[in-house]
């Protein structure tokens, strides 16, 4: 009889925990304002997010080269011809502290996307929304 009732607990605590994974994956699916994203803006916002990233490992390459953060331009001339300044609606921006510190920004230009969140992503490699 134990056995039974152990196995009807364990069966029970998986159960809560994929509820409480899939609450927490459903929470994710929302903007900071608790709106739920629509699927052409889960997409579009995960593609700038890799733009971001692809920034931020170009600014750690050309750090390594140059001793200093560069601007999209000096990125773009130093090899990383795949980062675009603009994509998706959206149009990218960075500001540089020299060796200290550089801030990735992509806004959204497009009149179709008003409302949608700004990313940005600085020197500690984090990818954040606003």
């Amino acid at each position: 009889m134990q056995a039974g009732v152990k196995g009807v607990l364990g069966f029970g605590g998986i159960v809560l925990a994929l509820g409480i994974g899939y609450f927490v994956y459903t929470k994710s699916l929302t903007t900071s304002g608790g709106t739920p994203m629509a699927p052409q803006e889960q997409i579009d916002v995960v593609g700038i997010r890799v733009n971001l990233l692809n920034i931020g490992q170009a600014e750690r390459m050309y750090l390594n080269a140059h001793g200093t953060y560069g601007t999209l331009e000096q990125l773009r001339q130093e090899g990383a011809a795949t980062i675009q300044t603009e994509n998706r609606g959206y149009v990218f921006s960075v500001s540089v502290n020299g060796a200290q510190s550089f801030r990735a920004t992509a806004s959204p230009t497009d009149p179709n996307k008003v409302g949608w969140p700004t990313l940005e992503i600085d020197d500690t490699m984090t990818v954040t929304e606003r």
